[in-house]
C-alpha cells in the first residue's frame, strides 16, 4: 500500500493571511513590481525617473538619460538577483523521511532516521511509493553582495548638451545623488510529490506559490558645483536642493514549477543521479520567478554509519536567461539520528558562478571640464555572485507518526541578493 507523506507548515497553519490575504499592491503603487523599482527614482509630478520641474522647459529632463540608464541598471541587478533567488530556493528532498526497498513483494524499511531537509540521499523511496509534502520558506533580503540594501547609493550624472567638451556649460557638472533603502521580502509555499516509478527511480513535481513584497523609500539631493545651478526639485515658485521618493507594493500568484527525477545505480543504493528541471512559470515582473528555464544535474552519495548518514551532492545549474549564470553547485552534510524520535540535519551548500557577471555596474563617468573628475554612478558592488550558506536543522517525530521540522539556511558568503537567514518550519504526517 502506498505510504504518503503530507508537510503542513507551520507558518501556513499560523499566518495563513499573509499567504492567501494580500493579492494587489497597494493603491498607492500601480505597475509591476519590476517597475515599481523606478519609483524610487521619481520626484515630483512629471513621472519620468529623475525630471526636474524647475525650468523644465530648459533643464526638466538633462539627467532623464542618465536615469534612465542607470535605473535599468539598478532594475537588472535586482529582479535578476530576485528571479535567481526565488528560482533556487532550496527544496525539499525527494526522499527526506524513511525510505523502503523491495524484498520480493515486500516493502523493507532501508533508512533509520528521518533524513535531510534540503539535500538528496541516494535512496529512492521505493516501487509504488508516493510522497507528498508542503513546505513554506521565509526570506528576508538583507544584503546585495555583501552591501546592505539600506545603504544603496547612486550618482546621476548631467547630459552633455552643449560644447562638445564634457562640462560646458559649467551646470553639467551638476549632480543628483540618491540614496536607497529597499525591503524585499518572499514567502514561498511549495508542494512537493514524488513517485516510486520503479525501486531504484523516483520521478516527481514541485509546485511553488510566491508571495512578494518590495517596499522603499529614496532621498535625493541635488549637488550643484555653482551657486548658479539651474538644477532643483519643487516648482519654479518653491525650490529645493532635496526631495523624496517611495515604492511599496505585493504580488502572489505561482512561481516556477520542477520537475525531477532521481536514479540510483549501483546495487548497495550508495550512488544516484539527480536532476530536475525548473520552468519559468513564475511571473518575473511580478517578481515571483526567473524568466528563464534553468536545468539542475547532480551526482549523490550517501551511506549510513550506525546512527549517522553523511551524504554529499556535486553537480551544475545550468540557465538559460540572457542574464543569468551557470553555476558549480556542491552540497555536503549529514543526518544523525539523536534518539528514536529526534533526527539532526546539517549541510553545507555552495553555489560557485561559472564566467563573469552577466549584469555589469555602471562604468565611472568622466567629466573633462573645468577639468577632469570622475564620478562613479552607485556604490553596488562588482563581486561575482558566489554563494555558501549552511542548513541546520531538526526532525521530531512523534508516536503518532506526526514529525515536526525545523531549518535556518545562514549566509556564510554574500554573493548575489541574499536574506539574513531563511527559515522553514514544517509539520511531516506518515501514514
Amino acid at each position: 500500500m502506498n505510504r504518503f507523506r503530507l508537510t503542513l507548515s507551520v507558518a501556513a497553519l499560523l499566518f495563513p493571511c499573509s499567504l492567501l490575504g494580500q493579492t494587489t499592491a497597494p493603491a498607492a503603487a500601480s505597475g509591476t513590481l519590476r517597475s515599481q523599482v523606478a519609483d524610487l527614482f521619481r520626484f515630483g509630478e512629471c513621472g519620468e525617473a529623475l525630471c526636474l520641474q524647475v525650468n523644465a522647459s530648459l533643464h526638466g529632463l538633462h539627467y532623464t538619460p542618465s536615469a534612465q540608464g542607470a535605473t535599468k541598471s539598478l532594475i537588472d541587478f535586482f529582479t535578476d538577483a530576485i528571479g535567481s533567488s526565488v528560482s533556487n530556493i532550496p527544496i525539499s528532498s525527494s526522499s527526506g523521511s524513511v525510505t523502503f526497498s523491495m524484498l520480493g513483494t515486500d516493502a523493507v524499511q532501508s533508512t533509520i532516521s528521518s533524513g535531510p531537509i534540503f539535500a538528496e540521499r541516494a535512496r529512492t523511496i521505493g516501487r509504488g511509493r508516493l510522497v507528498g509534502g508542503l513546505n513554506v520558506t521565509s526570506l528576508q533580503y538583507r544584503t546585495f553582495r555583501g552591501l546592505p540594501l539600506d545603504e544603496l547609493s547612486f550618482n546621476f550624472t548631467h547630459q552633455n548638451v552643449g560644447n562638445p567638451v564634457y562640462g560646458e556649460p559649467e551646470f553639467e557638472n551638476d549632480i543628483i545623488q540618491v540614496g536607497a533603502k529597499i525591503d524585499l521580502n518572499l514567502v514561498v509555499t511549495t508542494a512537493s510529490f514524488t513517485y516510486g516509478l520503479l525501486d531504484n527511480l523516483d520521478i516527481g513535481v514541485v509546485i511553488p506559490l510566491v508571495r512578494a513584497g518590495l517596499s522603499g523609500t529614496s532621498n535625493a539631493t541635488v549637488i550643484p558645483f555653482s551657486a548658479s545651478s539651474p538644477h532643483a526639485f519643487g516648482t519654479d515658485a518653491n525650490r529645493s536642493l532635496t526631495s523624496t521618493g517611495s515604492t511599496s507594493g505585493s504580488s502572489i500568484g505561482l512561481g516556477d514549477i520542477a520537475a525531477r527525477a532521481k536514479l540510483n545505480v549501483t546495487k548497495d543504493r550508495k550512488l544516484a543521479i539527480f536532476g530536475d528541471v525548473r520552468l519559468p512559470t513564475g511571473d518575473a515582473d511580478e517578481l515571483r520567478g526567473s524568466g528563464a528555464l534553468s536545468v539542475r544535474a547532480l551526482g549523490v552519495y550517501s551511506t549510513r554509519y550506525r546512527d549517522m548518514s553523511p551524504h554529499a551532492n556535486v553537480g551544475v545549474l545550468v540557465r538559460t536567461g540572457d542574464t543569468q549564470k551557470n553555476a558549480f553547485l556542491s552540497t555536503l552534510g549529514f543526518d544523525q539520528l539523536i534518539s528514536e524520535s529526534l533526527t539532526f540535519a546539517a549541510d553545507l551548500l555552495a553555489e560557485v558562478q561559472i564566467g563573469d557577471n552577466a549584469v555589469a555596474s555602471p562604468d565611472p563617468v568622466v567629466i573633462t571640464a573645468p577639468f577632469n573628475r570622475s564620478i562613479t554612478p552607485t556604490n553596488l558592488p562588482s563581486s561575482k555572485d558566489h554563494v555558501v550558506s549552511t542548513a541546520l536543522g531538526f526532525k521530531y517525530k512523534s508516536k503518532h507518526g506526526v514529525t515536526a521540522l525545523f531549518n535556518a539556511l545562514v549566509p556564510l558568503r554574500s554573493g548575489s541578493l541574499q536574506p539574513a537567514v531563511t527559515f522553514t518550519a514544517g509539520l511531516e504526517i506518515n501514514r
